[in-house]
This record gives C-alpha cells, sequence and structure tokens, in this order.
C-alpha cells in the first residue's frame, strides 16, 4: 500500500475511534471557544459598548444581540471551527445567531473579511448588509464593504439575497447591493486588492494563526495524545453530543496567546496558501518555531520575535510546501499545489489562487 494511502487510512482511523468533539480548549483560563470568541484585537475597540484590549483576547465572547465597534484599530472573532471574522478600522458588526449550526453577523459598518477554511453542509452562515444576505457555500475568502456597498467573494462561493432575487456570487467576482445597483455579480480584478489595509492584515493574521496550529498539534504530538487533547483540551463536549462527526475545532496555545484551527484528519491551507495540520500530520509542516512567546505586529512579519516563520521559510514558496514530503503530491501539499499556480501569504504577496483548500484523511476539505 501507498505511503499516502497508509497516512491517510490513519488518519481516517483516529478520526474513527477518537470521534468525540473538538470545541473546547486548554486555554489556562478554562473557557472554550464559541462563535463570537474574540481572538485578537489591536488599537480602539469595544464589545458591547466595553472597551477590549489585548487581555480579552480569550475571555470576551460577542454574544448574540451585541456589537463589536473599532475606531482606529482592528479585531478577529472566531465563529465556526475553521472561520475567522476579521473587522477593519472604523467597523461594526453585529452577532445575530451564534449556533455552530447556525451563524448570523450583521456587518452594520465599516469593512469586514471573512476566512473560511473549512466548512460542511451542517454549517449555515449568513452575513448581511445593507439590504442583502450572503450565504456562504465554500471554503474561500468573502469580502464585506459597507462604505462601498459591495460583497465581493476572492475565492469559493456564495448565494446571496437581495428582496426576491437570488444571486450566485463565485470567486473574482463582486456585487453592489445599493438600492439602484444592478442584478448581476460583476468580475473584478483581485491583484488590485493587494494593497487594501484589511487584506493585508488579515494574509497576516492567517500566517500567524497558521503558525500557532504548527505549534500547538506539535504540542499534542510530544504530550503523547493525552487527557489534554483527547479529554478537557482539545476534545471536549462540543459537537458528538449533538450528533455531528469530528469537524475539527479552536486549540488554545499559549505561545501565541490566541486560538488556532486544528483539523481532526489531514492538511487544510487558508485562502492565503497558509497550511493547518492535524497533530498526525504535522511533521509535514516546512518549519518549527520553537517555544518563545510571539508577539503580533501588523507592521512587519519579521518582528514577531526570534525564530523562523511561514512568510521567511525555505519550506515554503509563496505559500506552497516546497520541504521534505512533498515530492510525493501529500493532500495537495507541494507539486500537486503547485501546479495549480498557489498564491499565499505576505511574502507572496497575493492570493492563493489554483489548488487551495484541500482536506487531507477523514477531513472534509470542501464546501457543499
Amino acid at each position: 500500500m501507498k505511503l499516502l494511502q497508509v497516512q491517510g487510512l490513519a488518519s481516517l482511523f483516529l478520526a474513527a475511534v477518537l470521534s468525540v468533539p473538538a470545541w473546547a480548549s486548554n486555554n489556562a483560563s478554562s473557557n472554550s471557544a464559541v462563535p463570537g470568541s474574540l481572538n485578537y484585537v489591536e488599537g480602539q475597540a469595544n464589545v458591547a459598548d466595553q472597551p477590549v484590549d489585548h487581555n480579552s483576547v480569550g475571555k470576551t465572547t460577542l454574544e448574540v444581540g451585541q456589537s463589536l465597534n473599532t475606531e482606529k484599530g482592528k479585531a478577529e472573532v472566531l465563529l465556526t471551527p475553521g472561520v475567522f471574522l476579521r473587522v477593519g478600522d472604523n467597523s461594526s458588526v453585529k452577532m445575530v445567531a451564534a449556533g455552530l449550526t447556525n451563524t448570523e453577523i450583521t456587518v452594520e459598518q465599516g469593512h469586514a473579511m471573512i476566512e473560511v477554511d473549512q466548512i460542511y453542509p451542517e454549517n449555515d452562515l449568513l452575513v448581511q448588509e445593507g439590504g442583502a444576505t450572503a450565504r456562504i457555500l465554500k471554503p474561500g475568502l468573502y469580502d464585506f464593504d459597507v462604505q462601498q456597498n459591495r460583497m465581493r467573494v476572492f475565492d469559493g462561493e456564495a448565494t446571496v439575497k437581495v428582496g426576491d432575487k437570488q444571486i450566485k456570487l463565485k470567486g473574482d467576482h463582486e456585487l453592489a447591493i445599493a438600492a439602484d445597483a444592478t442584478e448581476k455579480a460583476q468580475k473584478f480584478n483581485k491583484k488590485a486588492f493587494n494593497g487594501d489595509d484589511l487584506y493585508r492584515w488579515s494574509s497576516l493574521r492567517s500566517d500567524y494563526v497558521a503558525e500557532a496550529n504548527v505549534d500547538a498539534a506539535r504540542i499534542v504530538v510530544a504530550d503523547g495524545w493525552g487527557p489534554g487533547y483527547w479529554g478537557a483540551g482539545y476534545w471536549g463536549a462540543g459537537l458528538w453530543g449533538a450528533g455531528f462527526g469530528p469537524w475539527g475545532g479552536w486549540y488554545w496555545d499559549p505561545w501565541f496567546s490566541a486560538y488556532t484551527f486544528m483539523p481532526v484528519g489531514g492538511i487544510f491551507y487558508s485562502p492565503f496558501g497558509w497550511g493547518f495540520y492535524s497533530p498526525g500530520l504535522v511533521y509535514r509542516a516546512p518549519f518549527y518555531g520553537g517555544h518563545f512567546y510571539h508577539t503580533f505586529n501588523a507592521g512587519n512579519v519579521r518582528a514577531w520575535g526570534p525564530g523562523p516563520h511561514y512568510a521567511t521559510s525555505s519550506g515554503y514558496a509563496r505559500g506552497v510546501y516546497t520541504g521534505r514530503g512533498a515530492e510525493r503530491g501529500a493532500f495537495h501539499s507541494g507539486p500537486a499545489m503547485a501546479g495549480g499556480g498557489a498564491r499565499g501569504g505576505f511574502s507572496g504577496g497575493g492570493f492563493h489562487g489554483g489548488g487551495g483548500f484541500h482536506g487531507g484523511g477523514g477531513s472534509h476539505g470542501g464546501g457543499r
């Protein structure tokens, strides 16, 4: 049997035998990540009119009916496992519904982006902007700009309901949602947005949480897959009791002071090209940063502290893994992705084009 098949079966075996839910975390504060959990904040921001700062991360949740508002500041909020909401300066988002199978937000003001690394048919992920409601269907990168009255899909797919009309919005397309706008989606140039402030910030945050995934997955392996992972840690009471299979989940990494996405089996890629590894496959990661506290600096990716990073790793070439094992084409990581023209991350200077969003092992990497 080929090595890739053996590894895939191993991931399936782990998922089947240990398929208990994966929503809880090993955060020292004993708080579990749920839709609405604050994962990063900088500058001026508040939740329900209460100021939040770096001490609020992992301890503050945007509850149903509450709004997150920024002035000169940005924030990152967790939605369902593998889905990050990022809010730009002078913006406001409201939590409308916060269930794992029914998650809905309203972008009330300013600019927000959503990175979707994993989504399942059971996830009903809705975003309201103006008089339109978008239902996100596939992994990708989604942009909601109230000031310009537009929704954009960099990659992925959504359906947008405007009045009694249902409009399909695919990658490279945008939709004007003003009252007098056309009801047809228009193609846009993704490269023109590489210099956008929130886009670049989102790219750096994606790199950061992906590095945290590599670190956290290695912690799990080093701990021998002990109770901190399978019991009170990564595997909690979450979805399994509700009748759902293994989805992956959020895992708190104290060295990065943030939650990161941890797939159950396989390797998933963010829209910026960075990999999220299950513990069983983290040995394929292109680097190991070591245990030291990482301080996120949105102005300079190399200012995160000593040690290697994705954006400077020789194992990654614009978001495509080229290191050890890449020649096997493992889960669309080496040549299989490179052949699709992948791009990613800060150093890649752009969006992950072809070949992204592929899961491995027993996990479902796509959308509907």
